[in-house]
């Protein structure tokens, strides 16, 4: 079997918050726990320089079968498939409808702003809040000349 080695380097550049995220996801490529727990098949998104969205292909899962919780900067979206129906005899199964756990790592300040169904996919709005503090401040240069003519005055 080929394997196939996945350059994680754009997402480095270009999704703020989501290096943990990648790191994970680059040690996790060639391992065989990577290839078994690949579903629901997943895209994240750079909307804006601190908005991301996260889309999950879920086709079959209804909105009452899906769990969406963060704690402690780990993103949470569970599936629990109501098994209640009646018993199908599938000639040839090819749509998973298993129970599903995905874990995403978020980094620091970034929270899940909504959730929506569209069409079999799922997507997670982000949003990176930087405290005030923490941002960029202009400093402005003061001139000698007007501090001495202020002490001579």
């Amino acid at each position: 079997m080929r394997t196939i080695d996945l350059d994680f380097t754009p997402l480095y550049r270009s999704a703020i918050g989501f290096d943990r995220v990648a790191h994970m996801l680059e040690s996790m490529t060639g391992s065989q726990q990577a290839k078994q727990n690949s579903y629901p098949p997943y895209n994240i998104e750079l909307l804006d320089d601190n908005q991301y969205r996260i889309t999950m292909a879920i086709a079959g899962f209804s909105e009452e079968e899906l769990d969406i919780e963060t704690r402690d900067n780990v993103l949470l979206i569970q599936s629990k498939k109501d098994t209640s129906g009646p018993e199908r005899q599938y000639l040839y199964q090819g749509i998973a409808e298993r129970n599903f756990e995905r874990r995403f790592q978020l980094a620091d300040y970034v929270k899940v702003t909504g959730a929506s169904m569209d069409n079999g996919l799922l997507h997670i709005e982000l949003e990176r809040e930087i405290p005030e503090a923490m941002k960029p401040r202009k400093i402005n240069i003061s001139q000698q000349n007007k501090l001495l003519d202020a002490e001579t005055a």
